[in-house]
């Protein structure tokens, strides 16, 4: 455990060399950056021996910290997964850059032209899990949107991340990127996050992924803006104009594919009229995947099998093979359920009725709304965006996955000739 003082030190350093870094990357051309980007994904790949002996030690740790063996798995790097680390950076230095987009502009009666320009954050501390590819990926988005990053990654995870960061720092010195822009901590002291939360007079924005605890203890204390959501109670909603066949696809890849992610389905609700018709045949279907389904009286009467659901069960996230059921009556009662117990992430709706699907989407508060199709494509590669640094289920400033874009505000730049106001 390291002295209070030294960690305060520690932390007043790290901030403030990351704001130094943020105003110079203000000044970065997009060639510098898209080369950054490039070399970066170049040396990951000629170093992938290096990058996978720092994650053998990391795989030999894995058990003195109770990972799972999902957990173990998204720990682990090979040399495709090296490769796809590389690619992710690449796609990054592929896409236009934000910086200086001109979102709106006017002339005013006066003569005078108004523009409001799209400019970076400044410095983003994010904390996240134990995922080595996690650690580039956010350097890229971050590095491409003009800002600087001080990131925080799971001990778990330490060397390979280092590894990484080591890497790309490297390539920043020769590239012309600031040395500074990004920065690994180190110290593993839990001060640490603690200590930076305080630091508004350096960060300008907070991004926490990983567990509930995690999350509300930085909004507790966080001094500047946090971009965030809790947790993942998606929905999928069986309309009475439903194609079943179309539904169940859904449903299995929305639940099934990958049951431990925040995007997963974990809530079902059925229309009455097609309920009896469509419940016995989801649970065949699914019956390979052993899902414990928790549903409510009609919803029991229709599947036996099914346990009665608590009131805690309509807003679980299970991240397992667990699903609750709702039968409902109308689109209304539908769109009421799911809006009392969302988490607004992700809601969809399988239905063949332009009119219901307009009015699911117009009326569900969520920050993404699927229209017969999987609760899965909310991600920042799926729906076009590159990488993602998270995703925001919070309306001010972002909301849905975030990228680029995301880590930047604007300005206004008014352009005058001698003006002044009467």
């Amino acid at each position: 455990m390291q002295d209070s003082t030294d960690i305060v030190s520690y932390c007043a350093d790290i901030a403030g060399r990351a704001k130094v870094a943020s105003r110079q990357m203000v000044g970065l051309s997009t060639d510098i950056k898209n080369r950054w980007l490039l070399e970066s994904a170049m040396r990951l790949e000629n170093k992938a021996s290096d990058l996978l002996v720092a994650n053998k030690i990391d795989m030999a740790k894995s058990d003195t910290f109770g990972l799972t063996d999902a957990e173990k798995d998204r720990l682990r790097l090979t040399t495709d997964r090296v490769s796809q680390i590389a690619k992710g950076l690449r796609d990054v230095a592929s896409l236009p850059d934000p910086i200086g987009e001109v979102l709106e502009g006017s002339i005013r009666p006066n003569g005078l032209e108004v523009r409001k320009v799209r400019v970076p954050l400044g410095v983003v501390f994010f904390i996240y899990e134990s995922r080595p590819n996690v650690t580039a990926d956010a350097a890229a988005i971050a590095i491409k949107s003009g800002n600087a990053i001080i990131l925080r990654g799971g001990k778990e995870a330490a060397n390979s991340s280092a590894a990484i960061i080591d890497i790309l720092r490297g390539a920043a010195v020769d590239i012309g990127v600031p040395f500074d822009a990004v920065q690994l901590i180190s110290m593993p002291d839990r001060e640490v996050v603690g200590q930076l939360l305080k630091r508004s007079d350096c960060i300008d924005l907070v991004i926490p992924r990983g567990g509930d605890s995690l999350i509300r203890r930085v909004v507790s204390e966080a001094s500047m803006p946090v971009l965030k959501h809790y947790d993942g109670n998606c929905h999928v909603y069986v309309d009475r104009y439903a194609n079943l066949d179309m539904a169940i696809r859904i449903i299995e890849n929305a639940k099934c594919q990958r049951m431990g992610v925040c995007n997963a389905m974990e809530s079902l609700v059925v229309h009455a009229s097609v309920a009896e018709q469509f419940l016995p045949r989801l649970v065949k279907e699914l019956s390979k995947y052993l899902i414990q389904f928790r549903g409510d009286k009609r919803c029991i009467d229709i599947m036996p099998t099914a346990t009665e659901a608590t009131e805690q069960d309509w807003s679980q996230e299970y991240l397992g093979p667990v699903m609750s059921v709702r039968v409902v009556q109308s689109l209304e009662e539908a769109i009421e359920h799911i809006n009392q117990y969302s988490s607004r992430h992700t809601e969809a709706i399988v239905t063949d009725r332009v009119d219901v699907a307009q009015k699911f989407t117009r009326e569900i508060d969520s920050s993404a709304v699927m229209v017969n199709a999987s609760t899965r494509f909310n991600d920042g590669s799926q729906l076009g965006m590159g990488a993602e640094i998270g995703i925001s289920t919070d309306k001010f400033h972002a909301r849905g996955p975030c990228g680029l874009k995301e880590l930047t505000t604007y300005k206004y730049i008014v352009q005058g000739n001698g003006h002044v106001r009467s």
